[in-house]
């Protein structure tokens, strides 16, 4: 077993550091290959929840697995094509998860407790809130909450919605302010090459997830699991853009949660950036339904992610969407992509007139200036601000 990090590390910052973990458990780390549920595996899941409960912190977990477990109780061999029958397989299999963690708790003196999302839940501001506060309440209660898209009635959920449960996982961190997401899966993590070939190591740490990384992702096709590695590194970067760290371990070693919060070096670390956003931007950055975009020019990019300055109009390139003032936008540059999100105080319409002027001409041209930005800093979450580009390392 590899010996904890140095007291300096990114992983000894999370052993010093008790505090909420979410544990997203994967489909093929629950089920067999005949899709049934692993009893044994989730017993010893539950098993070291209750450990990392023992050393004082909270675990909030997000489980796979319905679809697999209903394929299993209904004794079917492939996942039905038509959706009214894909989400009636998860609604039997969804019973039969819940009690499995249930059981798997119960014998520790622990209570599980169900909780289906879909999308918009997290998207309204409200709702989301809500959410937030009935999760602290149940940890309140000591209960450990056990989280799952709700595919029975999420139309898009079995196709797209939160896309998988790894990105599901992430938000829900980023709901809690988690500094911790670990992802187990059926890999030891990260590979710094395809993993089939004979020098293929995993990478026990990674600094910055860049193009480099992102090209290590190779998601195999097929089974009964939605989520791939690129799906795990769209998580960890969620995760790490909000200030919280994310470990990809193997979700089969039976003390894998607790070696992580000791420090030692399993699995792939993310680190996250030092700066945690607040409650407010995480919302804004991850989970909000943004309405439309704001194509902006280089130097407005600039002074947003690299100043901390507020949006202009004089630096608004295009408007591409329908949205009224206090709707949430995306903004972005050409060729960079969306590196922003935040609260506009212009209709689109008005946006599209006002584009390119400076700010004294905002009146001349609408007839009223309302505002001076088209989105202040204070209600602006920046995406991306370019943690140093460290190395990765690999490790024997």
């Amino acid at each position: 077993m590899p010996p904890p990090d140095p007291p300096s590390s990114p992983r000894a910052s999370i052993a010093s550091s008790p505090g909420l973990v979410v544990v997203k458990v994967g489909t093929r780390v629950l089920t067999g290959t005949d899709g049934r549920l692993d009893g044994s595996r989730i017993d010893a899941l539950g098993k070291q929840v209750d450990a990392l409960r023992s050393m004082g912190r909270q675990v909030v977990v997000v489980s796979s697995g319905a679809v697999g477990a209903g394929l299993g109780r209904m004794g079917l061999d492939q996942r039905p094509h038509e959706l009214a029958h894909l989400q009636a397989i998860a609604a039997i299999g969804q019973s039969c998860l819940i009690e499995a963690w249930e059981r798997a708790l119960r014998g520790h003196g622990r209570h599980a407790a169900q909780v289906l999302l879909v999308a918009d839940d997290l998207q309204h501001r409200s709702r989301y809130l809500n959410i937030r506060n009935t999760l602290r309440a149940l940890l309140d209660y000591g209960a450990v909450p056990v989280i799952n898209e709700n595919d029975t009635v999420s139309v898009e959920e079995l196709r797209t919605s939160f896309g998988d449960n790894d990105r599901l996982a992430a938000l829900v961190a980023t709901l809690l302010g988690a500094p911790l997401l670990v992802l187990l899966s059926d890999v030891d993590g990260l590979f710094d090459r395809h993993p089939s070939e004979p020098e293929a190591r995993v990478l026990r740490e990674v600094a910055v997830i860049d193009a480099g990384i992102e090209a290590l992702a190779r998601d195999r096709p097929g089974g009964l699991s939605k989520g791939g590695m690129a799906s795990k590194l769209t998580a960890a970067r969620i995760v790490t853009e909000a200030g919280g760290a994310c470990v990809i371990a193997p979700g089969r070693v039976d003390d894998v949660l607790e070696r992580i919060c000791r420090g030692d070096s399993v699995g792939t670390l993310f680190a996250g950036r030092p700066d945690a956003m607040p409650a407010w931007k995480r919302w804004l950055a991850w989970s909000a339904d943004a309405r439309g975009t704001v194509a902006v020019d280089a130097g407005a990019r600039e002074a947003v992610v690299t100043r901390g300055r507020s949006l202009l109009a004089a630096g608004v390139t295009g408007v591409d969407g329908r949205f009224v003032a206090g709707d949430v936008v995306a903004l972005a540059t050409e060729p960079g992509g969306v590196f922003a999100r935040g609260l506009v105080n212009y209709t689109a319409d008005d946006l599209r007139r006002i584009a390119g002027q400076r700010t004294e001409r905002i009146a001349d041209v609408l007839g009223y200036c309302p505002y001076d930005e088209v989105v202040h800093r204070d209600n602006l979450a920046v995406l991306a601000r370019g943690r140093p580009a460290a190395g990765s390392t690999a490790e024997s």
